[in-house]
C-alpha cells in the first residue's frame, strides 16, 4: 500500500484523487502553482509546495520541479491526473528512475500508445478492429499517397502520429485537395507536437464516439467496466458524455471488452485506460488508447461501483487486480455535464470572481468540482471547472435528474456553460439518444444562422 502521494495536478481532479487518498489512508502532498495557492486540495492535502508561476510550462508541467517537490516530502508516488504530464512517457520515466512511483502505465507503453501509428499496429496485431487505413506514416511521394487515398475511399482523415485531444485531423474528400492536406498537417504536427509525421484512414462520415474503460494489474489481470458514449462534441472536444452507450447490446459490448482485455495483456497495460473506438453501423474502429484516468470516469464509477481512483492507486502500490470480470455488473444510467466557465455562444472563456455558487442535490446526483464562493478563476488554464454527474434507473430518469439539477447549480459572477448543457439536455435528439459526434456541432450551427437571421 502506498503511504504518500504527490498529486501533480490542479482543479476538480486533484481534489478528486486527493479524497481517494484520504479515504484510504494515504498522505497527500499538493503542488501548486503561485496562482492556485487557493485551491481547495491544496489547503487539504497534509503538504503543499509552490512549483512555479502560473504558467503552465514553467509549473505544472515543469517536470525537475514536480520530481524536486516528492524528493522534499519522502512522497513515495506520484499522480499525474489528466492533462498536463499524465501521458508523457519522459516523465513518467524520469519519475521512476528518481525512485518514485508513477501512479500509471510504465513508460514505454505510454510511448507505444502515444504514437497513434505504433499504437494501430499494436491493436492490429492484438486483434483490435481498426478504421481502414495508411498502415503506416504517409511519405513524400504525392503519387503514392494519392494512390492510398483511392485504395481507402474518399474522404480520408489526415491525422498527425503525436496528435490528441481532436488536433491534428484534417479531411480530404477529392485528390485535389490531398497533397495541400497532407503538407499543412505535416507542419501543423511539427509546431504542436514536436513530430511531423501523419497517417491516413478513412473518414466516417456518422460515428459515434464510444469507449471502453479497462483496468489492468500488469501481473496477467484485466477487466473492462463497460462502455461510456461520448459523441456530444464540439470542435472535438467532449460536452456531454453517458454509460452505458444507448442502443449497445450486452452481447457486443462483452464482444469488444473482451478484445480491449486482451489487447491489454499482451501490451503489458497497467493501470487505468480507455479505448477509445470510432462506431458505425454496428461496428467498432479503434482510434487511440488514453493511457491515464478520463474526465468522464465518474459515470463509470455510477453505473459499476467502482472507484477508479482508488484502483489505481492499489495497482500502482503493487496489488494485484481485486476485481474480476464477473464482479462487474452495470447498473442503472449516468451522465455528465461539463461545467467550462465560458460563454455558452460564443465559448470565449470567462475567468473570475465567483460571487456565488450554489451546487445541486438530491437522489443521483453528484459534483466534482474545485470551487467555492470567493474562489477566482484564472485565466492561465483550461476552463473546466467542475463535472455534473447524475444516476437514473433508466436512461430517461438520468436526463430527468440531470435537468433538474442544471437548474439548480448556481454559478455567478463568471460565464459559463450551464445554458448550453441545458439546451442539449432539452433537445428531441439526444433524448433520442444513439446521435453522432457531428451532430452537436450542426446544432450550434444552426443556432448561429438563426441568430443571425433575425439580425
Amino acid at each position: 500500500m502506498l503511504e504518500k502521494v504527490l498529486i501533480a495536478n490542479r482543479g476538480e481532479i486533484a481534489l478528486r484523487i486527493l479524497r481517494a487518498c484520504h479515504t484510504m489512508g494515504i498522505r497527500t502532498v499538493a503542488v501548486h502553482s503561485t496562482v492556485d495557492r487557493n485551491l481547495k486540495h491544496v489547503a487539504m492535502a497534509d503538504e503543499s509546495v509552490c512549483i512555479g508561476p502560473a504558467p503552465s510550462a514553467q509549473s505544472y508541467l515543469n517536470m525537475p520541479a514536480i520530481i524536486a517537490a516528492a524528493e522534499v516530502t519522502d512522497a513515495q508516488a506520484i499522480h499525474p491526473g489528466y492533462g498536463f504530464l499524465s501521458e508523457n512517457a519522459d516523465f513518467a520515466e524520469r519519475v521512476e528512475q528518481s525512485g518514485f512511483v508513477f501512479v500509471g502505465p510504465r513508460a514505454d507503453t505510454i510511448r507505444l500508445m502515444g504514437d497513434k501509428v505504433e499504437a494501430i499496429r499494436a491493436m492490429q496485431a492484438a486483434g483490435v478492429p481498426c478504421v481502414p487505413g495508411s498502415g503506416g506514416p504517409l511519405g513524400d511521394d504525392p503519387e503514392a499517397n494519392a494512390r492510398i487515398a483511392a485504395e481507402i475511399g474518399y474522404p480520408v482523415l489526415i491525422k498527425a502520429a503525436g496528435g490528441g485531444g481532436g488536433r491534428g485531423m484534417r479531411d480530404v474528400r477529392t485528390e485535389a485537395a490531398l497533397a495541400t492536406a497532407i503538407a499543412t498537417t505535416k507542419a501543423e504536427a511539427k509546431a504542436a507536437f514536436g513530430n511531423d509525421m501523419v497517417y491516413m484512414e478513412k473518414y466516417l462520415e456518422n460515428p459515434r464516439h464510444v469507449e471502453i474503460q479497462v483496468l489492468a494489474d500488469g501481473q496477467g489481470h484485466a477487466i473492462f467496466l463497460g462502455e461510456r458514449d461520448c459523441s456530444m462534441q464540439r470542435r472535438h472536444q467532449k460536452v456531454v458524455e453517458e454509460a452505458p452507450a444507448p442502443g449497445i447490446t450486452p452481447e457486443l459490448r462483452a464482444q469488444i471488452g473482451k478484445v480491449c482485455v486482451e489487447a491489454c495483456l499482451r501490451i503489458g497495460y497497467r493501470g487505468a485506460g480507455t479505448f477509445e473506438f470510432l462506431y458505425q453501423d454496428g461496428r467498432f474502429y479503434f482510434i487511440e488508447m488514453n493511457t491515464r484516468i478520463q474526465v468522464e470516469h465518474p459515470v463509470t464509477e455510477l453505473i459499476t461501483g467502482v472507484d477508479l481512483i482508488r484502483e489505481q492507486l492499489l495497482i500502482a502500490g503493487g496489488e494485484p487486480l481485486s476485481i474480476r470480470q464477473q464482479d462487474i455488473e452495470l447498473r442503472g444510467h449516468a451522465i455528465e455535464c461539463r461545467i467550462n466557465a465560458e460563454d455558452p455562444d460564443s465559448f470565449m472563456p470567462s475567468p473570475g470572481l465567483i460571487q456565488h455558487y450554489h451546487a445541486a442535490g438530491g437522489p443521483g446526483v453528484r459534483m466534482d468540482t474545485h470551487i467555492y464562493e470567493g474562489y477566482r478563476v484564472p485565466p492561465n488554464y483550461d476552463s473546466m471547472i467542475g463535472k455534473l454527474i447524475v444516476h437514473g434507473a433508466t436512461r430517461e430518469q438520468a436526463i430527468a435528474r440531470m435537468r433538474v439539477a442544471l437548474s439548480e447549480l448556481v454559478v455567478d459572477g463568471i460565464k459559463t456553460n450551464i445554458p448550453l448543457q441545458q439546451r442539449i439536455l432539452a433537445d428531441g435528439g439526444f433524448a433520442q439518444g444513439g446521435q453522432n459526434i457531428h451532430y452537436l456541432e450542426k446544432k450550434l450551427a444552426e443556432r448561429r444562422e438563426k441568430a443571425l437571421s433575425v439580425l
